[in-house]
């Protein structure tokens, strides 16, 4: 019946074998109709589109596993670790689309001879639903990957830190070392540098091992920590002769100093004799210890400055710097008790000869106070007036000391200057009020 049928549309024998083939691509595959044909290139349409979709997500999945990578390496964060879990539990959705898809590949045989329209178009179905469980995914993949923008862009920051960072340390290293050796030349000894510099050679040794074994983070800092710790080292070796020239020059000042405050110091027992014989001894009664201080304060500067100059002599550059503070505060504190003793006799030869200037002095402190309690006011604040109408009996009590045959005038001057520091603080707390309510 083939050849009869073959007859009837003139076609050859010979042609007639050869069409299937032709039809079927080139294969071995029979010919069965054209929908089966047509159900089968359905069918691996979708698969194809499968494939494609499969190959999208994996390429996808495995990009942003660098990325979570990279974040995982810099960030420790609670928002990286959140990053992480997603990313995990992402993955875990990846394997089963990804596993459904390939039972699908593998249930359905689309190069077979005898594939049935209903199984090819079955095959399509699943397929199908396939690809689009994979599309699916690799959405949320990708909505998932722009949300890391921020967290990629702070970890690509660190990445791109890390080797300026570590060189940076390496360079403060050996400029620091090149500074002592140049410091020891100088005939110096900087035994404390050295010390603080050796103190770093751990560091450079994990620097140099990498972030790989440390981390970035750690690495980061640890880098920074070296360039800082290493840059003061340098600093310091550098300034080092310079230090050494200002404790020499300090020395010598000091100890010049201390010379002349041992004459100045026999000038002040003139001075306590003048009080003692014109004045009262509230006057000067809490003066009377200044020689004997000034001279013990002198002494003790001097064993100061003899330690330190043998600290400047065996380079202790700390002990050095601290025995001159303490001279400088002994000297000081002598100055000042000698000056005080004639501030004193100018201070009280100033009211014997006119207490009234002092009393006005004070008076127009008071004065001008109460016209700023007064100011905008009907009545002044209780809380102003009082320590003011206050201040105007103290005054004039300080002024009644002053009668007599003995006056005590250094009594009188300290109690003007206690009426006028009180006055000042009303003053002071008006304004601030006032400026308050603005």
């Amino acid at each position: 019946m083939l050849r009869d049928a073959l007859a009837l549309a003139g076609l050859p024998l010979v042609a007639a074998l050869v069409l299937p083939t032709a039809f079927a691509g080139g294969g071995t595959r029979r010919w069965f109709g054209g929908r089966a044909e047509s159900q089968r290139a359905e069918a691996q349409a979708a698969k194809d589109a499968a494939a494609e979709a499969f190959y999208e997500l994996d390429t996808a999945q495995r990009d942003l596993r660098i990325s979570i990578e990279t974040i995982t390496a810099v960030d420790d964060s609670p928002g990286a670790r959140r990053a992480v879990a997603d990313f995990e539990a992402l993955g875990r959705r990846i394997d089963e689309v990804s596993h459904r898809y390939i039972s699908a590949v593998d249930a359905h045989d689309l190069d077979r001879d005898d594939l049935e329209a209903s199984a090819a178009a079955r095959a399509r179905t699943e397929l199908t639903a396939a690809k689009d469980e994979l599309v699916r995914v690799k959405r949320d993949l990708d909505r998932f990957a722009e949300g890391l923008g921020p967290l990629i862009g702070k970890a690509e920051t660190q990445l791109a830190r890390l080797a300026p960072a570590v060189e940076r340390a390496r360079q403060s290293l050996l400029a620091a070392s090149d500074a002592l050796d140049a410091t020891r030349n100088a005939g110096l000894k900087a035994d404390g540098l050295a010390a603080r510099l050796a103190a770093l050679g751990p560091e450079l040794t994990k620097l140099n091992q990498g972030a790989g074994r440390h981390g970035v983070p750690q690495t980061l800092e640890r880098a920074e920590r070296v360039t800082r710790e290493a840059e003061a080292v340098r600093a310091e070796a550098e300034r080092l002769p310079e230090r050494a020239a200002e404790i020499s020059t300090r020395l010598v000042s000091l100890r010049t100093r201390a010379q002349a405050l041992t004459t100045r110091a026999e000038q002040v027992e003139p001075v306590l004799s003048e009080l003692r014989r014109r004045f009262t001894v509230a006057c000067w009664q809490d003066l009377q210890h200044v020689p004997d201080q000034a001279a013990e304060n002198v002494r003790q500067a001097e064993r100061k400055l003899a330690e330190a100059q043998a600290a400047r002599d065996e380079q202790r550059w700390p002990d050095a710097t601290a025995l001159l503070s303490t001279v400088r505060a002994l000297l000081n504190a002598t100055d000042d008790a000698m000056s005080a003793a004639g501030d004193r006799l100018r201070q009280l030869n100033a009211v014997q000869k006119d207490p009234q200037q002092e009393i006005e002095r004070t008076r127009f402190a008071i004065r001008d106070a109460q016209r700023l309690a007064m100011a905008g006011r009907n009545t002044p604040d209780p809380r102003h007036a009082r320590p003011l109408d206050d201040s105007v009996a103290r005054l004039e009590r300080a002024v009644a000391t002053l009668e007599g045959r003995h006056p005590d005038y250094w009594h009188f001057l300290t109690e003007t200057e206690a009426v006028r520091r009180t006055v000042a603080g009303v003053v002071t707390r008006i304004r601030e009020e006032r400026g308050a309510g603005h």
